[in-house]
Formats: structure tokens, sequence, C-alpha cells
């Protein structure tokens, strides 16, 4: 039997998949976990691939990395990181973001460029804030890697050759256009403050990276959410609605957006296509913090969220606990509002933020039909899809029908797909086994479901304009 291996490494953790390379059945599989924070060394997550492969990669005939995307791995001329790797969750940049833009002439001249414009996340924005902040550490970066460019670039145990990527990881940086396949050193150099460390090669979306030291072919590897996309196998007509600790929004495309208002990113995937992605710095994050601060754990929040009336008698929670990304309120903090003394009970607070999660990610999803995105399903994916009253709560709020697919690591699936397809030397990825999946109708009347969502951005755009 021939086998593969996928790797996602997330930001809470590394997950290992090995799978039949025919048939994309899951033959073993294993994590371990990552350091907290928004800046982590990146030999820890070598150390967590380690860890979570021991005893699994040692027989496997191909191998891909499929990897938080943004970041910044700086290293000096010995290969070295000379700082922590800055994660796509630290906002510190946020203010060289809005510097950049308009450095370059605003918005419209970065999504022509680039497909993107920047925020705080992209990697184009983190080395403007250390050129700024950490001078003495921008001059000893000889070249910059992605988080899953470093990964792929360990696997092969050859630390001195040239690192690569691919144009899905590449699309995440600013400093890559998907519409014409190449780097932008004039942006690096512009974000570097004159600085221009050497880069990755661009891998095609089947190429080979090398193998490792036991002989392991490894492939291109890509972002987290291209990685998805392909273990999903999603078609045009597909959005995917991930809700991880962050969320996202995203599609397949023909063609290669850019989007001014810096709400839709338009990145490659791993196929040759594009992906045009919402991203949101809060998704799941909102119910355990919640569940945290009713002192319940989550089967307990989720029975409290389905007791209250949808709509939670008029309270809305808006979930920027973290910051957020889309809409760009990197220093923004959550808050609850309609609060009346009858309303002002457990249950209620539990549907609020059940809510006010999917309404934010029902925001995302209006984002890409925006840019002509005709979705004619929704795949919602990730740990807080496995809660039947948060797809049940969708389907009402998002206005269709949702389809859940089991659940999986499907980043994982997705690298280890495309590591069966750089072995096989095929013009397109394997055809894997179909996953079962649950449908829950949207509401035949979608009164409720629009009333929701219009409180919603009412009390937004008073505080947020």
């Amino acid at each position: 039997m021939t086998t593969v291996a996928g790797v996602d490494s997330s930001t809470q953790s590394c997950k290992v998949v090995v799978c039949d390379a025919g048939t994309g059945a899951i033959l073993r599989q294993a994590q371990a976990p990552h350091p907290a924070g928004t800046e982590v060394d990146p030999t820890a997550w070598w150390d967590a691939l380690r860890t979570a492969g021991a005893g699994l990669l040692d027989s496997v005939d191909a191998i891909a990395v499929a990897a938080q995307q943004h970041g910044l791995v700086a290293l000096d001329a010995a290969g070295t990181p000379v700082r922590d790797a800055l994660l796509w969750n630290d906002v510190r940049s946020a203010e060289a973001a809005e510097e950049l833009i308009a450095e370059l002439g605003g918005p419209h001249a970065w999504a022509n460029a680039v497909g993107s414009v920047p925020v705080a996340a992209l990697t184009v924005a983190k080395l403007r804030w250390m050129a700024d902040h950490e001078p003495e550490l921008a001059d000893r970066t000889a070249q910059v890697l992605l988080p899953h460019d470093y990964l792929t670039w360990r696997l092969r145990g050859e630390v001195g050759r040239e690192p690569t990527t691919d144009r899905g990881d590449a699309s995440g940086t600013g400093y890559w256009s998907p519409s014409n396949g190449e780097y932008r050193e004039d942006l690096l150099a512009l974000a570097f403050h004159g600085r221009t460390p050497a880069l990755p090669r661009v891998l095609d979306p089947a190429e080979s990276a090398g193998r490792t030291p036991s002989g392991a072919l490894i492939a291109a590897g890509t972002g987290d959410n291209a990685g998805a996309a392909l273990g999903l196998d999603i078609a045009e007509d597909d959005v995917v609605v991930s809700l991880g600790t962050s969320g996202t929004a995203f599609a397949r495309s023909s063609r290669a957006c850019a989007d001014p208002s810096r709400a839709v990113s338009g990145f490659a995937d791993a196929t040759g296509a594009f992906l045009p992605l919402v991203c949101t710095l809060n998704a799941a994050r909102v119910l355990t913090s919640t569940a945290d601060l009713l002192g319940v754990d989550f089967r307990t929040l989720e029975s409290l969220a389905a007791r209250a009336s949808p709509g939670a008698n008029g309270v809305v929670l808006l979930p920027y606990l973290a910051g957020e990304r889309t809409p760009n309120l990197p220093h923004a903090t959550g808050s609850l509002h309609g609060l009346r003394p009858e309303s002002m009970r457990p249950a209620i607070v539990a549907r609020a933020a059940f809510e006010g999660m999917l309404c934010h990610l029902a925001d995302a999803l209006d984002h890409l039909t925006g840019i002509g995105v005709a979705p004619k399903r929704v795949l919602l994916v990730g740990g807080a899809a496995r809660s039947p009253l948060v797809a049940t709560i969708a389907a009402q709020v998002f206005g269709v029908t949702v389809t859940v697919p089991e659940p999986a690591e499907y980043v994982a699936l997705g690298a280890a797909r495309q590591a069966a397809w750089a072995l096989s030397g095929a013009p397109r990825p394997p055809v894997w086994q179909t996953r079962t999946v649950t449908e829950i109708p949207a509401p035949p009347d979608d009164t409720l479901g629009r009333r929701i969502r219009t409180r919603y951005r009412r009390i937004r755009q008073e505080i947020h304009g």
C-alpha cells in the first residue's frame, strides 16, 4: 500500500494524518500542542511535528505541510531565527499596515498589485513593524519564510538549501501577486525599508520540494485554508465557513480577486486556481470565552443557548474579543448590548454569543457575494461546526441550507491529498472517497434570521461606524 502523510501546523497544535494514497482512507493520526501566544519560536513547531509524527512518518511515501497563513519567520545567514515568529493574530503591526497603504497610494493600488490590502496579519505589515522597531534584527535577516515554508525546509534536512513555498501561501504575504505569479520585491523593499532578504522559490501545485532524509517525497505544501479547500474538494459554487478559534469564509474561483475594501483577500489556492477569502479573528473563541464567563463547559453553554428564544430577547454580542481583522478593528473589544433586567440571564447571554459569532460570519459571506461569488451550498467546518446548535442557527442566520461534513482534520487531509498528487505525477489531484455530510435546511421563512442580522448590523454600525 502506498501511504501519504498530511500535516496541519495550526496556531494551537500540530496534527498529522496518514492516508492510503489511492482512496484517502485515514490509517493513523496524532497531534501535539504548540505554545500559546502571538509570537512563537519556530523550532517549537518543528519539535511538535517530530512529536506528532513519531512512528507515523517513518514509512510514508510522501508528505506535505499545510500551516497557519501569514506570519513572519526571519532567519539569519546561518538559517537561525533572529527572533520568535510573529503570528498572523499578532496585531502590533496594525499601524504599519496603514502606513504601507498610504505609501503605495491607497487600497486600490495594493489590491491591483497583490490582490489584498495590508492588514496587521499580512507578512508585509510585520516586516514594516520589525524594520521600525527592531532595525538591528532586520539587518540580520537574510531570508523570510512562512510557517509552512519553515517546516517543509526542515523536513528536507537541508538547512543550507534554498527554501520553497507554494502559490497559496505566497499569496498571503502582501508581496507576491496571484494574478501574475511573481514576487513584488519592490513592495518587500518598501516594507523593510530598502532591505531585500531572500524569499523562498514558489513551486507549482504538484511540484516536489525535495525528499526527506529517509527518502519520502515532500510536496509543495500550502496555507491552512488552501489545504482545507483541497481536503474538502470544493467546487466553484461552494463556500466554506470554518469556525476555528478564528473564522474564515472562502470559495474557489477561476479568476483572481482584487478587493480594495480590504474585506476579501485575493489569495491563490493549492490547485492553480484562486481562493477569495474573508478572515475574522473571532469565531469559536466567542463561545469558549462565553462559557468561561458563565462558569460552564461547552455542552452546558449549548444547552443554555438552546433554551433561549431566537433573537436572544434583543441582546446582541459584538464578538471582537481579540480585536478584529474583518472589519478592520485591530484594537476593538467585545461588548454586549440590549441588556435589561429580564434579559440578564445565562441562557440569553449564551444565545447571544452563538448568534453574534454567526452574524459576524454572515457578514463574511456577504463580502464574498459582493465580489460575485454565488454559492449553491455553504460547508460548515471547524471545531464549533460539530455543535448541532451552531449548524441550526447558521442555517437560520445565513438564510441558506448548511452542509456539515463529517468531522475530520480537513487541513491535514488536504495536505495528504497534495502529497498523493505530487507522488502520482497526474495532472489533477486524486479523487478520494466521499465523506458523509449532514444537511440543515434553511427555514422556509427567513424573516426571523433577517431580523437577527439587521439588529446585529445596526448595533455594530452605531458602535463602530
